[in-house]
């Protein structure tokens, strides 16, 4: 049944939660200050929306649901976002494959948006519409469409995000949540084929796929302090292809990547403990922190506070949602 929910965070932790069902499995937050974020979902018969607004800068580690592709939308943000390596320029849009994996990194506030639909369906109504085979894209890549159906979908995709943001409790009937489900894949199918690929270098793939091998060592032990030596011969790559490869999709080295999301763990792990039993030291040594002067100063520059502080200040949480489930349309 076609329904919405609009949310407000200020834990990254819990932003990253409510990502998962996109298939999220990984937010580093790279930017100083206060954390918020607000993410608006639309679920309609097939296909799902989502409009994400952010204020500080991170990395997000996205591996695409099986028979599932995803169509990402130019949004704001100075830099544009990075996408796999690629920066999305506002004339663009970039589809997804069923289970690829990439990262995608913004440089400070920023607003995107998303489409997922399944493989299936967009096969089905290319084929249709276009006369003729229909081909989905397996990897990463991007796409020029024609100005015209890019700000069509645009203007689909935004109305109904408006929608639910603005909180109208009209009542509309399944045949209109159908209706605009049907116009986000014709013109989807639009895009695709009318539209121009951009393409991509081998070399570039290669890169994409080195960080993501990277990423998923690093999550069989979130708690180890990889050194370089290690993940080189773990991934059989040089140390050069790492760095080169961490800084496209990354924004940083490796070394400092495996260092701030280990800070980000013992950050929550110090948010979430009780100030009674836990202890600074011992949760620093737990995400392989030796040094508790050093472990103090970087966590302090990070997060603007001292790792007792955080232990004694505990979560915040999600600030309260705006849960709507009831049927969409576009005004």
């Amino acid at each position: 049944m076609p329904g919405s929910a609009t949310s407000v965070f200020s834990e990254a932790e819990d932003f990253e939660a409510a990502l998962r069902g996109g298939g999220c499995l990984g937010l580093l937050v790279t930017g100083l200050g206060k954390f918020r974020a607000r993410l608006t979902r639309i679920k309609l018969h097939r296909l799902r929306l989502s409009a994400a607004e952010e204020r500080l800068s991170r990395i997000l580690f996205v591996a695409v649901p099986p028979a599932t592709i995803l169509v990402a939308l130019p949004g704001t943000g100075d830099p544009a976002p990075v996408l796999g390596g690629i920066r999305m320029g506002p004339r663009e849009i970039m589809t997804v494959g069923p289970g690829e994996g990439l990262h995608i990194r913004s440089h400070g506030p920023c607003r995107c948006g998303a489409i997922w639909l399944p493989v299936s369906e967009l096969v089905h109504y290319g084929s249709a519409l276009t006369g003729a085979e229909f081909g989905v894209p397996s990897t990463a890549g991007s796409w020029r469409p024609r100005p015209a159906t890019r700000r069509h979908l645009r203007h689909l995709h935004s109305a109904a995000i408006r929608l639910v943001e603005r909180g109208s409790n009209t009542l509309v009937d399944g045949e209109a949540a159908h209706g605009l489900e049907q116009q986000l894949i014709e013109t989807l199918v639009e895009c695709l084929s009318t539209g121009s690929a951009i393409e991509t270098s081998p070399g570039a793939r290669e890169r994409r796929d080195v960080a993501v091998r990277f990423d998923t060592l690093l999550q069989t032990q979130p708690e180890r302090a990889f050194r370089t030596a290690e993940i080189c011969s773990a991934l059989g790559v040089s140390a050069q292809t790492l760095r080169l490869s961490c800084e496209e999709q990354l924004g940083m080295g490796p070394v400092e990547y495996v260092h701030r999301r280990r800070m980000q763990l013992a950050y929550r792990a110090l948010r979430h403990g009780n100030p009674d039993m836990a202890s600074v030291s011992a949760i620093a040594r737990r995400y392989g922190f030796r040094g508790l002067g050093r472990f103090a100063a970087s966590f302090r520059v990070l997060y603007g506070e001292l790792p007792s502080a955080a232990l004694r200040r505990g979560p915040e949480g999600v600030a309260p949602l705006a849960l709507r489930r009831s049927k969409v349309t576009v005004p």
